[in-house]
């Protein structure tokens, strides 16, 4: 729920989850729009994942693959996935001040019992907390709502990754399962060791809307 709270003699608005926890201090910003990802946006997502995964993907992902050129390797996967649209997934970008912030991309029919994957949220570093993550996770459980009523929404996490755990249990997401991390590109070599991955299920993604009412 987003509202506005008086603090220490200024108004901020606070992006409130379960049991009235502060997600995030919503700061002044320049404005942020939400909107359906287009081909020309593919370098911009691009260039984005492949930051968030250098920063919070290492001991997961091999150095070498990290520090050599994903962006090239993401370039690759988004200019495909954004060349055509499709009913079966949907990407929604954050944009701000005419730059890609943020974005999330949800595969429709994912899997027989577990519903649509959230396949990728990121959102660019200077912008965390403030929000942006949050309303991307509102409109993929809509999105999955109005597409595929009654199904449900699940991501995977890397065990590694606490804080990315805390913020999907403060959006009522419920960790069903511990699985090994798959290899980006299905490459091995693409891997630190063998990292582990946890699934984090919605049953109700339209409930995910009601952080904004």
């Amino acid at each position: 729920m987003l509202r506005r709270v008086a603090r220490q003699g200024r108004r901020t608005e606070y992006l409130f989850g379960r049991a009235g926890r502060i997600l995030c201090d919503v700061r002044a910003q320049d404005p942020v729009a939400y909107r359906a990802a287009t081909a020309a946006d593919a370098d911009a997502v691009a260039a984005l994942h492949a930051d968030s995964w250098r920063r919070h993907y290492r001991g997961a992902y091999a150095d070498a693959y990290l520090d050599g050129d994903v962006v090239t390797d993401r370039r690759r996967v988004w200019t495909a996935r954004l060349a055509a649209a499709s009913d079966d997934a949907r990407t929604i970008v954050a944009e701000s001040a005419g730059r890609v912030i943020g974005f999330v991309h949800v595969v429709f029919d994912d899997h027989p019992t577990w519903g649509a994957l959230l396949d990728n949220l990121h959102v660019t570093f200077e912008r965390k907390r403030q929000g942006i993550g949050a309303r991307l996770m509102v409109r993929a459980g809509r999105a999955v709502a109005e597409a595929r009523p009654g199904s449900l929404l699940y991501l995977w996490v890397l065990e590694q990754n606490s804080a990315a755990q805390a913020f999907y249990e403060s959006l009522d997401g419920r960790c069903v399962e511990r699985d090994q991390v798959d290899p980006p590109g299905g490459d091995p070599t693409r891997l630190a060791g063998t990292p582990w991955k946890l699934r984090y299920v919605w049953t109700d993604p339209a409930a995910l809307s009601r952080l904004e009412e």
